[in-house]
């Protein structure tokens, strides 16, 4: 605790420094500074920005923990990563992966694009907003620092306790995952509800539930299963941080708990998470897929239904994570039929997206092409699930690298593909800018072939006998040359990031100005300037029906049809209090960890309560934007 602490005052030292140090004008010269602005910002679009560029971060080192896993299982017998080292970088790998990669690279596409979609300036709750973020970071950093203090959690990302409890993981490792996952889930799932809200009540006049784009549908229902999911999560993990920091037993069954309690909950969670990671792939896909064959896509009703049904199946199906629990044959039946069931709806949507560029004037961008293969990489994903849906067949393939081969099927084919399909698509909209082409598809291309030469061998080696989470395995024994091929198969999805990255660069450094609506877009996003303003719309647009911006040009109008006359725009002052908050919690779970002492972990319970205080009594009540503001922007635009 107190290396970090001098870590803190050392670079609050630099930082004091490298601005010219404190004077009387070093207040000023911070609030008018870009970090300041950022830090400080409620602005949707802004917010959007941090959370996938942070999600992306963390989806780096995720992958370089999977890249030191995947070589020490390049040969048989290795000794570059064994025992606790490998057992740490697996359940970091995961853990990253699903919580601090996926989750926030959704809420950014989901910030940066549903308020605009709907024709809103803003989201309903700015400064939850910005709290979310920065609650998620503040989690999401102090889960990391568990490499440097005192060893990363070593249990699994599923962290069964059978496995996480002190007698069996006596280091700090699990009480970063407990407390830090804790932080971040706050921050999700406040974000959750704050789309849930925004969705209902702050649609475009004429912008009905069924005349939402697809991306919308499916963050609102993403939303509603944040919304019901993550508080059993927050239950488990608060019993584990019981039974580890204060000698509570609702897991230890030699005190009368029961292992099985937390396996419920964590999959009563775990399963909607599947979903919750999904469903905003499944928006993108029918965004990009609809534009680039110049459609409306096809069955979008049938789309919605299934979205909805996917979300409410999503909850009757997580015992099919425990068929080798022991639950009996009349359970183990009734979840293996409700597993089954939930493919109908997915098989819609696959058939609708291939009908949809069925006589389509198709063209192959780069977003496009993830679209296209999304489609039969997820198809296989959810094969291999039907497969793992029977009780008596999954009772050899559990635990087996059959189970790691489906699950990366499903989350890195379909959610990481329609991340990038997403980033691709909107990119110029987010930042007014368009990725290039040749370096998108060299992306495209080194990625998803070295992803199934990865994976897909992945379904043989669990078929011939060989379990998940070890480090190491016999030679001779058929499974050399297998592991061999996965693991170069890593250069080539690696090859195909460090392409994007340069893409990232490049794009900065020399792309061109993006215009308003640079794929002859179908939805509002693309009826605004790239990137929006301030205030996203100078005059709220009317909707007339579904794929609204491409109504109104196949009627001729430049433009959507304002539902307002032009006037004064209120927006909500930035506030430097999320930040604040998020670092009394991060203080909070990181006394809370050092156990000898629970004084620092009171003292940021202390400044939370402080900043809730603070933000009461808060008499900043926002700023206008007068339509003389907007008038002259528009002139310096068309200038």
């Amino acid at each position: 605790m107190g290396t970090l602490i001098i870590l803190i005052v050392f670079a609050l030292f630099l930082a004091a420094i490298f601005t010219g140090g404190y004077n009387k004008d070093f207040l000023t010269r911070v609030k008018k500074s870009k970090v300041w602005d950022w830090l400080t910002t409620v602005d949707h679009k802004k917010i959007g920005i941090l959370y996938f560029m942070s999600g992306f971060f963390f989806f780096l080192v995720g992958g370089l923990e999977a890249i030191f896993m995947r070589l020490q299982l390049a040969v048989p017998g290795n000794d570059l990563f064994v025992g606790d080292t490998f057992n740490e970088l697996l359940t970091m790998h995961g853990t990253t992966m699903i919580f601090l990669a996926a989750m926030p690279m959704i809420f950014g596409l989901m910030n940066a694009v549903v308020p605009l979609q709907i024709g809103a300036r803003d989201v309903a709750f700015p400064f939850v907003n910005a709290l979310g973020f920065w609650l998620f970071t503040a989690g999401g950093v102090l889960l990391n620092l568990s490499w440097i203090f005192g060893g990363a959690p070593d249990a699994g990302w599923t962290s069964y306790t059978s496995l996480a409890l002190n007698q069996y993981s006596p280091g700090p490792g699990i009480d970063y995952y407990v407390l830090g996952l804790q932080i971040s889930g706050i921050g999700t799932l406040i974000g959750g509800l704050n789309f849930l809200v925004t969705i209902i009540n702050l649609r475009a006049p004429g912008m009905t539930f069924l005349r939402m784009p697809l991306f919308t549908w499916t963050s609102f229902v993403t939303s509603a299963l944040i919304l019901f999911a993550f508080p059993a999560l927050t239950v488990a993990l608060l019993l584990l941080m019981f039974d580890r920091l204060f000698g509570a037993n609702f897991f230890d069954y030699t005190m009368g708990g029961s292992t099985v309690i937390w396996e419920h909950l964590f999959w009563i969670f775990g399963h909607p998470e599947v979903y919750i990671v999904i469903l905003p792939a499944f928006g993108v896909m029918s965004e990009v897929i609809s534009t680039f064959s110049k459609k409306r896509l096809f069955g979008y009703t049938s789309m919605v239904f299934a979205t909805v049904l996917i979300g409410f199946l999503g909850f009757m199906v997580w015992v099919h994570h425990m068929f080798t629990v022991g639950l009996g044959p009349v359970a183990n039946s009734v979840f293996a039929i409700a597993t089954m069931t939930i493919a109908v709806p997915t098989g819609i949507k696959v058939f609708n997206w291939l009908f949809t560029m069925w006589g389509g004037e198709i063209r192959f961008k780069t977003a496009m092409l993830f679209a296209v293969g999304f489609i039969p990489t997820f198809v296989m994903g959810g094969m291999t699930g039907v497969m793992l849906a029977l009780p008596p067949a999954d009772f050899q393939y559990q635990d087996t690298y059959f189970v790691v081969a489906h699950f990366h099927y499903v989350l890195v084919g379909g959610t990481v593909m329609g991340m990038f399909a997403g980033a691709y698509y909107w990119w110029p909209k987010m930042f007014g800018k368009i990725l290039d082409e040749k370096w998108g598809k060299f992306h495209f291309w080194t990625f998803i072939i070295g992803f199934h030469l990865t994976f897909f061998p992945q379904h043989f080696l669990g078929l011939w006998g060989m379990p998940r989470r070890v480090f190491t395995y016999q030679a001779n024994v058929g499974l050399d040359t297998i592991n061999l091929i996965s693991t170069i198969g890593v250069v080539g999805m690696t090859a195909g990031t460090l392409a994007f990255i340069y893409n990232i660069y490049k794009t900065h450094k020399k792309g061109v100005p993006a215009p308003a609506d640079p794929w002859n877009g179908r939805t509002l996003e693309w009826a605004i300037a790239s990137p929006p303003p301030e205030y996203n719309f100078a005059q709220l647009p009317r909707v007339r029906g579904l794929d609204a911006f491409w109504l109104e040009k196949q009627a001729g109008n430049k433009g959507m049809t304002p539902a307002e006359p032009l006037g004064s725009i209120h927006m909500p002052s930035p506030s430097y209090i999320p930040i604040l908050m998020s670092v009394g919690f991060f203080i909070a779970g990181f006394g809370f960890i050092a156990r000898d002492n629970y004084l620092v972990g009171i003292l940021g319970l202390v400044v939370v309560i402080i900043s809730m205080f603070m933000r009461s009594f808060e008499q900043d009540h926002g700023y206008h934007i007068e339509p003389e503001q907007i008038e002259d922007a528009h002139k310096g635009v068309k200038a």
